[in-house]
Order: structure tokens, then C-alpha cells, then sequence
């Protein structure tokens, strides 16, 4: 696996989301557009940022001062362990409340109710893995 949310894993990663329908194709039913920022706590800003508009990643690489609607952020560790064995819902609330999964931009505790958002969310960790 390369190394995390570089440019060239966004775009793996980007290719790897359009591929599942359970995540692009769930998303683009409720016409999710989003940009998402993902990196490391404690890092001033985003390594990766993926563009998706109503449900397809559109545009994916290294970020780049993108203005952000999702910023997501955990230890390199928590990330491998989630891409190597992907949470569940209960898994992910638990990092949230403890603080291992961080959102600097965007409003998980609105998303995680949604079933919706949650779902895909939650596969995008799966889709992680192949990128």
C-alpha cells in the first residue's frame, strides 16, 4: 500500500469509490456533493482532498487550499487499522466520542443519522483499502 492520502492514492482512491455502487451510487441517489479533506491530527491542514458531485468522485490528488465541506482526521495508526478492518457504526461513534476521529469541517453527529450518508461512510473505509 502506498503511503496515505498522497496524490497518487487519492486518485487510486478516487477510481476505487466510482467502482462501488454502494458508495457512489448510493450517494449520487441523494445527490451528495461534497469536498473532503483527509489527513492526520495534529497536521495544520488536509494531505488528500476528494471532489464528489452528486455521488462520483469528480477530482482527487494532493490538497491544494481547497475550501472544504469535510475535513477528516485521525492518527496514521487509527487510519491502517480502519483501512485494514473497517469500522461499523458503533466502531466509529466510539472514535468520535473518544476523539480518535476528528471533523475540523463538517457535521458528523448530522451524517452518522442520517442512514443515508452513514452507510456509504462507513463503506468508503472499505473502499480505502483497495486504493
Amino acid at each position: 500500500m502506498s503511503e496515505l492520502f498522497t496524490d497518487q492514492w487519492m486518485k487510486n482512491f478516487m477510481e476505487q469509490w466510482n467502482a462501488e455502487p454502494e458508495l457512489s451510487g448510493a450517494l449520487e441517489q441523494i445527490g451528495f456533493s461534497s469536498v473532503i479533506g483527509y489527513g492526520f491530527e495534529g497536521d495544520d491542514q488536509p494531505k488528500g482532498v476528494l471532489t464528489v458531485e452528486s455521488g462520483k468522485a469528480v477530482a482527487a490528488g494532493a490538497y491544494d487550499g481547497e475550501t472544504l465541506n469535510w475535513d477528516i482526521r485521525c492518527s496514521e495508526g487509527q487510519w491502517q487499522k480502519w483501512i485494514g478492518k473497517p469500522p461499523g457504526m458503533m466502531g466509529l461513534g466510539m472514535a468520535f466520542t473518544s476523539g480518535k476521529m476528528k471533523f475540523k469541517v463538517g457535521d458528523y453527529g448530522a451524517m452518522i443519522k442520517d442512514p443515508r450518508m452513514a452507510g456509504p461512510f462507513i463503506k468508503s473505509f472499505s473502499v480505502m483499502a483497495k486504493a
